[in-house]
């Protein structure tokens, strides 16, 4: 049985005794005869209302041949706990939703059969996966800023599991002309041996020229560690080396007291709620983000230290259908 295609032809084994013992062997003169209908329509009552006690005998995993079985085996966990015909539907379905939003797979088929003769009330779980012909991804482009009167080269780079544990490394930069030029890369593990939660990190390097506007150059090293991420909360800490300087020698009072080195190290929560149908096009639902960063985790007494609180609420209150 392919996932998402229910098909009672594999549970007749699990009713055919009870409807013999249940079925009377002559209809009485008081007894109205059932005709066809009537005993199609009680099996499939049956089949609805009576919870069949079953068992997954085994779950067989194919074409991994990069990813790591132990990656794959964490995430078909839910499949050993199902007793029920609709409690293993639902796991199912739940398992190739966490496969596909892994990103390292082109498709994921499930399919359900029944298990050995001699074990009745059991299943077999086959999962056939076919993994990323090409594993690696990006792009580059120009782009202008007419409010700077610049120009800047942009592009991001991602490869994914490069090492089998579902793992995605990418890379952004941009190069702007007499401005400013950023690079970062990143690297994100849905699962790591015994960790549950997954790991994200990123280290970003930031230039930035301003001697033409206010006449100082500034440099930023970050590090961000993802320390928890679930369905709605998000814990992240943020590192941050900076450098100021004043070549000419002409900046203002204000910045002249931020020359030097810096560290800013926050710890940023985020809270979400999305109940939109779709967080690109929405035509209904609402989404609630609400994020709190604390800065202020350092010894250094010039490091900043502050309270930051930001909340966003969105509405869909009118679509239009094409």
């Amino acid at each position: 049985m392919v996932l998402n295609t229910f098909s009672f032809s594999f549970l007749n084994k699990f009713f055919s005794q009870t409807e013999k013992t249940a079925m009377p062997d002559s209809v009485s003169e008081n007894q109205n005869p059932q005709t066809e209908n009537d005993k199609n329509q009680e099996n499939d009552n049956t089949v609805e209302e009576e919870e069949v006690n079953l068992r997954v005998h085994d779950i067989i995993i194919k074409g991994n041949k990069k990813t790591k079985d132990s990656l794959l085996e964490t995430e078909v966990e839910s499949l050993k706990t199902a007793t029920t015909m609709q409690m293993l539907l639902e796991a199912a379905a739940l398992v190739k939703s966490r496969l596909q939003n892994l990103d390292i797979f082109d498709s994921v088929n499930i399919t359900i059969d029944s298990g050995p003769l001699e074990l009745p009330a059991t299943f077999n779980v086959t999962i056939e996966v076919v993994e990323n012909k090409n594993p690696v991804g990006g792009n580059i482009g120009m782009y202008s800023k007419p409010q700077a009167r610049s120009y800047s080269l942009e592009g991001t780079a991602k490869l994914k599991n490069v090492f089998g544990y579902g793992d995605i490394w990418d890379s952004t930069w941009a190069y702007g002309w007499e401005q400013a030029s950023d690079i970062s890369v990143g690297v994100y593990l849905p699962r790591f041996k015994r960790l549950s939660n997954p790991i994200m990190a990123r280290i970003s390097l930031l230039s930035q020229d301003w001697l033409k506007i206010s006449s100082y150059k500034e440099r930023m090293l970050g590090l961000s560690v993802g320390l928890l991420s679930t369905r709605h909360h998000d814990l992240a800490y943020n590192l941050t080396w900076r450098n100021l300087t004043d070549p000419s020698q002409m900046s203002s009072r204000s910045v002249r007291k931020q020359l030097g080195h810096s560290l800013l190290s926050s710890l940023k929560y985020k809270f979400t709620i999305d109940r939109r149908d779709s967080p690109q096009r929405p035509t209904r639902g609402y989404a609630f983000v609400s994020s709190t960063q604390v800065g202020g985790f350092s010894p250094d007494s010039r490091s900043l230290r502050f309270l930051r609180q930001v909340s966003l609420f969105l509405y869909v209150l009118v679509y239009f259908k094409a």
